[in-house]
């Protein structure tokens, strides 16, 4: 089966048992970076239903095709870099294994290529990993040769990743069938949120110092757009219709929702919500009295988005057609990544 055929049945089959389960008795997987784990929410009942340890600074969270196993970035903490991934079984809600990443430092984009396999991005080395998740090894390194490769997007059809790279203020476009770089794209400073359009065709990239976003064909690599977008831009999210995209603003604390077909800014929503009083051994530090929304999370359906506020310990539910905030979830200390499973937990009602 091809790569495209194969991601094609994959989203094909994540739908199916997004529709058999029903978002309600999904799990959000949710990364606590400042306590070294994560947490299993159960939407059904808006509780978490497990904590489980991970390796510290765990800032991102991919789920595999089939919703079983999420993966989990462990950045580190301070100047000590992190250099492991952690595997969990979402419906055991266990921890299944800790992967060795070896030479390779500062773990933080993820993403799943089917079931068996993961990109992760390693700012200490400029580099895209391709790792072999049942054999808990790393199978190639992609060199990005650009300063602290943050976050990754893959294309649709499996044939590219897209690599925001905050320090080069760049983008890279990588041939996975290569295994090679194709171009840097410059975007704006502070390149780290990035997003790709179901259709494949547009690249967002957040610029969190330039306070912009800039918007890539995915095709040429040439900028078709950029937009002014304050204050600190940190992630990007497609909505599955490709008809949006939502971008989270640390610093001002809203959620910008932009239109893919202009694109144009549409609006922006408001999420204020107040500091948690435990304020130490926090990483996402300077931002005042800002809740910092980072990780964006949006249902299949499209009808909801979760945003994951770093310096509240909690997690907006935001009602996408009336555009407001709904209500919230609790997670743990400072959440960030966040990845949602059809699955339920077992014993989850």
């Amino acid at each position: 089966m091809s790569t495209r055929m194969l991601r094609s049945a994959l989203i094909l089959g994540m739908g199916t048992l997004f529709a058999a389960s029903s978002l309600q008795a999904a799990t959000l997987v949710v990364a606590n970076k400042a306590e070294a784990t994560v947490s299993l929410v159960d939407l059904a009942s808006g509780k978490v239903a497990a904590t489980l340890p991970v390796g510290n600074g765990p800032h991102e969270v991919a789920i595999s095709g089939d919703g079983r196993l999420a993966l989990i970035a462990n950045y580190g903490t301070g100047p000590q870099p992190g250099s492991t991934l952690t595997l969990i079984d979402v419906p055991a809600a266990k921890v299944v294994k800790t992967i060795d990443l070896g030479e390779y430092r500062r773990p933080h984009g993820v993403t799943f290529l089917g079931n068996d396999r993961a990109l992760v991005t390693v700012e200490a080395n400029k580099a895209l990993l391709e790792v072999d998740i049942e054999g808990g090894k790393v199978i190639r390194a992609i060199e990005t040769g650009q300063e602290v490769s943050h976050m990754v997007a893959v294309a649709p059809d499996g044939s590219r990743a897209f690599v925001a790279n905050i320090g080069s203020g760049s983008v890279t476009a990588i041939d996975l069938k290569a295994g090679k770089k194709i171009a840097d794209v410059q975007t704006g400073a502070g390149a780290e949120g990035i997003a790709i359009t179901p259709d494949g065709r547009q690249v967002w990239v957040t610029n969190r110092e330039a306070d912009t976003v800039t918007v890539v064909d995915a095709s040429t690599l040439k900028v078709v757009k950029t937009i002014e977008a304050a204050s600190f831009p940190i992630r990007a999210e497609a909505t599955p219709d490709g008809k949006r995209v939502l971008v989270s603003l640390a610093k001002s604390g809203d959620l910008a929702v932009f239109s893919t077909g202009g694109p144009a800014l549409e609006q922006r929503l408001k999420l204020e919500a107040a500091a948690a009083g435990d304020q130490s051994g926090r990483l996402m530090t300077g931002f005042g009295n800002s809740s910092v929304p980072i990780g964006i999370e949006i249902a299949p359906d499209g009808k909801r988005a979760y945003v994951a506020h770093a310096n509240a310990d909690q997690i907006s539910i935001v009602d996408l057609a009336q555009g407001k905030r709904t209500g919230f979830l609790t997670a743990g200390k400072e959440p960030d990544g966040m990845g949602m499973s059809p699955l339920g937990v077992s014993g989850q009602k």
